[in-house]
């Protein structure tokens, strides 16, 4: 396998990592300390992400409890969530915050889902783009005169291959997350 072809599989593989990482973000009905991960808190004159200032768990399937580490932050902290667009509500006890995930209704996981399916159609253009430009690097090798044209034929064939396999992995992935966000 060419050196071209091999950086076009670490793209689409780094790819497919970031949709991973994209999806953690979509709310399903269930708690997830990822839902929290973008979330910045203004803390000490400076924006600091939430796990950074204070100790997250789940103690039930649809709840999450903020302890922050130091109590004055407790206000920043509910500010920083309540600004966020996931639509939570923390709850303060003065010592603990504890987020309640409610349920989801039947038209808010139909919005989810398309959510989702936009998101994976970003990603498969990505994937595609990887192959794109793989592909025209080895027409110019052929232009070069560096690789024969059965070459050009085999490498833009495994190009393919490896863009079907990519795509396959984003279909899948999708369709767990879309089961996963159907659920009740």
């Amino acid at each position: 396998m060419s050196a071209i072809i091999n950086e076009m599989k670490d793209k689409m593989q780094k790819s497919l990592e970031a949709y991973r990482r994209e999806l953690t973000k979509v709310r399903t009905g269930r708690a997830s300390l990822s839902l929290l991960d973008g979330i910045k808190v203004d803390a000490y004159g400076s924006s600091m992400p939430i796990n950074q200032v204070a100790t997250l768990t789940i103690p039930e399937s649809r709840m999450i409890v903020i302890q922050p580490w130091d109590p004055q932050l407790i206000g920043a902290i509910e500010r920083a969530i309540n600004k966020s667009d996931l639509g939570l509500n923390p709850a303060s006890d003065g010592k603990v915050i504890r987020i309640s995930i409610p349920q989801l209704t039947e038209e808010r996981r139909k919005d989810l889902v398309k959510q989702v399916k936009k998101i994976s159609e970003e990603y498969r253009v990505a994937v595609r783009g990887s192959r794109r430009e793989a592909i025209d690097a080895l027409k110019k090798q052929k232009g070069d005169k560096t690789i024969s044209e059965d070459d050009l034929f085999r490498q833009q064939d495994e190009a393919q291959k490896e863009t079907d396999h990519f795509i396959k992995r984003i279909d899948e992935i999708m369709a767990e997350k879309e089961k996963e966000v159907m659920e009740v």
